[in-house]
């Protein structure tokens, strides 16, 4: 009796336990002052198989957790990476029938202070006198007021996830931002890398060796076509309305070329440069996200459509790889 009872929970078990998750690059879309000056935008990792056991802590996710969103910061409590749960992270709300259909800035910081007070107050201290928070933190909720995100995800295994709790786990997680060579992007190549290795690279030619999220998503778009045995799902998750709207999604290069304060004094006084940044984009840095995620995601139906239940997909083989790269 007792063994069949412990095959019984087993194969319970095995019906609960997914035998596929997901690994999806998000990439948002500049926005604000920051974003007119550098529009390459921001890089983060969902994984819909990984759960935050706290903010510097993962773990596996049990039935019903929606998986995870994992960035590298520069300034926030002088952590390298922090996980914030999916639907906080897009909106900071905790149920998706509590997001707004729009949100001003006002109505965005109150939600924002509300989900800092109650899950990110050991990173983030109130003020003097309990004042509400400032600071860098506000990137960690809320995201999808700030910004569209282009998504694309490829299919992990439960025991790819382990392996990536196991490793992210023992290393120490102390800052290690560096906006040329190891910005928000580098940790995003690192991960997809982690899972797919060589699946991202840097641009040495539309990019001047720098990782942007642009190139990383060109980069896997790509990856997946020389492998017709992938299957990249292609998402977007619209920015709420009610606040200014995020800018397009650029290049080191297309920034150079197309933003008239670089490139005009650059025709002025060093015409080489602008016509080598040309040649750059033109060559190796045309890629539009938007014309490849054409599935909306809306809040109600987030995680199937990143699971990729009715969104783009293109077929991309090759055999799923064999270890694990430590890129």
């Amino acid at each position: 009796m007792h063994a069949n009872t412990r095959v019984l929970s087993l194969l319970l078990f095995a019906a609960v336990t997914p035998l596929f998750s997901e690994v999806a690059l998000l990439v948002g879309e500049p926005f604000g002052k920051f974003g007119a000056l550098n529009p390459t935008g921001h890089a983060a990792i969902y994984l819909s198989g990984v759960c935050a056991e706290s903010p510097i802590k993962l773990r596996l996710c049990r039935p019903g957790d929606t998986g995870v969103v994992i960035s590298r910061y520069n300034r926030i409590a002088g952590y390298d990476w922090i996980a914030v749960p999916l639907v906080p992270y897009l909106y900071a709300v905790e149920r998706p029938e509590d997001v707004p259909a729009s949100a001003d800035d006002l109505a965005v910081a109150r939600l924002r202070e509300g989900y800092r007070r109650s899950h990110l107050w050991t990173l983030v201290p109130s003020g003097p006198e309990n004042d509400p928070a400032s600071g860098d933190w506000t990137q960690l909720a809320g995201a999808a007021y700030d910004r569209t995100i282009y998504g694309f995800a490829l299919e992990t295994t439960p025991e790819d996830d382990a392996r990536l709790v196991r490793y992210l786990n023992s290393k120490p997680n102390r800052k290690r931002f560096n906006l040329l060579y190891r910005n928000c992007a580098d940790f995003a190549r690192g991960i997809l890398n982690f899972y797919y290795p060589r699946a991202l690279r840097r641009s040495r030619i539309a990019d001047a060796g720098i990782t942007t999220p642009k190139h990383s998503a060109k980069t896997l778009v790509n990856y997946c076509r020389r492998r017709p045995g992938l299957r990249l799902s292609q998402f977007v998750i619209p920015q709420v309305p009610g606040g200014r709207p995020s800018k397009k999604l650029r290049g080191v290069s297309e920034s150079l070329v197309w933003s008239k304060k670089y490139v005009a004094p650059l025709l002025l006084f060093q015409p080489w440069v602008a016509a080598t940044a040309a040649a750059a984009y033109l060559s190796k840095g045309r890629f539009d996200p938007a014309r490849h995620c054409e599935t909306v995601c809306e809040p109600g139906t987030l995680e199937s459509c990143i699971s990729g239940s009715g969104t783009g997909t293109i077929a991309a083989s090759a055999d799923r790889p064999a270890r694990l790269s430590r890129d």
